[in-house]
């Protein structure tokens, strides 16, 4: 018996030895084979462009760069401006190299991004190769315009990255980046909110269209954002609110008056390449002149499931494109009614019963932060662009109560990369400044600047006697300094050994805001301290909590500790 047993265990042994070789060698092998992944430059990879980049000054002080009838600038508010004309080659390569050194600051800032939430080098490794695996397809779903372009820009990209892919790899994956930071969104880092009003809900029956754009991937991220007019040989030219590197539209207005702008919804993780869904958005944005032709152009498969609301001057309206993985809905409503909201939850019939979408209604903010809009826009009835750029800096929950700083079901959660408002009829946008919606809205005529020729004289496009006033009472406020030192002590809370007084001050700065309470509570279990700890768990489940999973946790920590 006993030499039975030995036996077995022999051969269990040498089995699971085996085993493990073979699992081990398959790594390598797709770690080789992901190595030597590399994606395909776009067929016609030649950029014949002879002008150099200059340097001035506009009468108005600010600095500016030329190249040919391409130029970028930085406004009195902080918001670089750029306008790029001609093919798509031409405008890439003046995108890249206008903006060479932005690009390298915002590639530096992503990288360490990635650096800050995956520390673990040997697992950002493991990652590169699964995401050269994953978007190895990639090109299959982006037009070629589209690849010419971001080619093209990729020129100026710095060799400092190269470790990880090529420019042209590493730009073309980093619009696709965009789509996984959507899949991820119960990780904070989504949760747009957008609407518009039409007919008796707006001043002289225009058209108003409103967002806030919470893509939140740390405040060094959003430290450039930029205001760029393309003017394309093919298409119609547009506006549209974006970061260096990226050309793929997250909201934007072309000179048709049709407006897009684009909502995360729950998706699952993405399991194969498709089109990036901002690169989808840029295309109904350059090419749409209505709501039909929108519809037609959104049949592009995608990576994930996403929101795009389309508002039209020549409709007079707006209408919600709803792209699931493998479905595409439509959600309008009754003309008469003048108003539509969109959140990150699927209104149509198409969704209506899709499960993934019932578990979003039921367990997210997404619902709080419609209802929300809806209530403000019934409020503030009829609609002009300063009413809803007031609509987009509220901060309360519904009913107005008061939900502490910083929470999702607001829909201003004071981190979103930007705001915008569009007047599509009049060809009219206005675009938030510096401290994320409470700045000045800048105002920006398309009209006025796609009809001007890119000399100093037109320059600069911004309508200054149009602007919009920044919330100076509030970004004076005591609370607003609170909620400041609030957002830098909670990086921090948690990294050292805090006093009761220190604990305490930390609440006081946001004593609404469950979070608060609950990162107090974390910082009294750190010092053992579970009485104290389980005190302030329960205060954070007497507040708003914004998703379901948020207060299962909290009761988690409150039943094992």
């Amino acid at each position: 018996m006993l030499k039975f047993l030995a036996t077995t265990i022999k051969w269990t042994l040498k089995a699971l030895g085996l085993l493990l070789l073979i699992l081990v060698v398959s790594i390598a092998a797709f770690s080789v084979y992901c190595g030597s992944i590399s994606i395909d430059n776009p067929a016609d990879t030649s950029v014949n462009c002879t002008q150099k980049v200059c340097e001035g000054v506009l009468p108005t002080g600010e600095k500016v760069r030329r190249m040919g009838d391409n130029w970028l600038t930085k406004n009195k508010y902080g918001l670089w401006e750029m306008r790029v004309n001609g093919s798509a080659k031409e405008r890439g390569y003046a995108f890249g190299q206008l903006c060479d050194s932005l690009l390298y600051h915002q590639e530096k800032v992503f990288m360490n991004q990635i650096d800050e939430l995956v520390p673990n080098r040997d697992y950002q490794k493991f990652l590169k190769y699964m995401i050269r695996f994953f978007n190895k397809d990639l090109p299959d779903f982006v037009w070629e315009e589209n690849q010419e372009e971001i080619f093209a820009m990729s020129k100026a990209c710095s060799p400092e990255f190269d470790y990880v892919g090529s420019p042209y790899e590493r730009q073309l994956n980093f619009h696709a980046a965009h789509d996984l930071g959507h899949a991820m969104q119960d990780y904070m880092l989504v949760g747009c909110t957008s609407f518009a009003t039409w007919g008796g809900e707006s001043e002289n029956n225009e058209l108003i269209v409103g967002r806030n754009f919470d893509f939140y991937v740390g405040d060094a991220f959003a430290e450039n954002k930029m205001v760029a007019f393309f003017n394309p040989d093919s298409g119609v030219p547009f506006a549209m609110v974006t970061w260096p590197g990226m050309t793929g539209v997250c909201s934007g207005m072309n000179m048709a008056g049709v407006t897009v702008t684009i909502n995360a919804a729950k998706s699952s993780m993405p399991t194969s390449a498709a089109c990036p869904i901002s690169l989808l958005a840029r295309h109904i944005l350059q090419y749409a002149h209505n709501i039909d032709e929108a519809r037609a152009l959104a049949k592009a498969k995608t990576f994930v499931s996403e929101s795009i609301l389309i508002g039209s001057a020549a409709d007079g309206c707006a209408e919600i494109i709803e792209k699931g993985v493998d479905t595409t809905g439509y959600y309008s409503v009754d003309k008469k009614q003048g108003w539509i909201v969109c959140a990150n939850h699927y209104q149509s019939e198409v969704f209506k019963e899709d499960e993934g979408n019932k578990e979003n209604i039921a367990n997210s903010d997404s619902p709080f932060r419609q209802k929300r809009a809806q209530e403000l826009i019934h409020r503030y009835a009829p609609l002009n662009p300063q009413k809803a750029a007031q609509i987009l800096r509220d901060k309360c929950g519904l009913g107005d109560s008061v939900i502490g700083l910083g929470n999702e079901k607001a829909l201003n959660q004071l981190l979103g990369h930007h705001s915008v408002v569009f007047a599509p009829e009049r060809r009219m946008m206005w675009v938030s400044t510096a401290p994320w919606q409470e700045g000045a809205f800048v105002a920006y005529d398309l009209t006025k600047v796609f009809t001007n020729d890119s000399t100093s004289a037109s320059l600069p496009v911004l309508v200054d006697s149009l602007t919009i006033a920044a919330d100076s009472v509030f970004i004076k406020s005591i609370e607003f300094q609170n909620y400041l030192q609030f957002r830098e002590r909670k990086k921090t809370l948690l990294k050292t050994d805090c006093t009761d007084a220190e604990i305490a001050d930390f609440v006081a700065l946001n004593p609404r805001y469950y979070l608060a309470y609950d990162l107090a509570g974390d910082a009294y279990m750190q010092k053992r301290d579970t009485v104290a700890a389980k005190a302030f768990w329960k205060k954070a489940l007497q507040f708003d909590i914004p998703k379901k999973a948020e207060e299962e946790r909290i009761n988690w920590k409150l039943s094992h500790y």
